[in-house]
């Protein structure tokens, strides 16, 4: 087992996993601050989740061929955890965002009228 291309392989997991997050849920935010169109942040979320898809395909090979492939001693003192937990804690947070956002939409926010405004129908 090759630690180090098991760990490169979960690193880029981590970093499908991260653009999948900023594309999902932040793709307005991220559309504001660069002035994008509508068609233009169209193609930034299919350009996100394609790319997103790639390098995560690309980590799970690399972490499965290092699973199969015969270690060395450069692989004695490689660290897999902290890559593992912060995996699980972007898989966390993936869900968290996805229930708030399920729950956000449930309950639309209507603000009170002050005294002395009308509604204007």
């Amino acid at each position: 087992m090759r630690k180090r291309t098991i760990r490169n392989g979960m690193r880029l997991v981590l970093a499908a996993l991260v653009l999948i997050l900023m594309v999902s849920f932040f793709h307005g935010a991220v559309a504001e601050a660069l002035s994008l169109s509508i068609e233009a942040e169209m193609r930034f979320y299919r350009l996100g989740i394609f790319w997103a898809a790639a390098v995560g395909g690309y980590g799970v090979v690399l972490a499965i061929f290092g699973l199969v492939l015969t270690g060395n001693q450069k692989d004695f003192g490689v660290r897999v955890m902290p890559v593992f937990l912060m995996i699980v804690a972007a898989i966390a947070l993936f869900f968290y965002l996805l229930a708030a956002s399920l729950d956000e939409s449930a309950t639309p926010q209507r603000e009170r009228l002050r005294p002395g405004e009308t509604i204007t129908i």
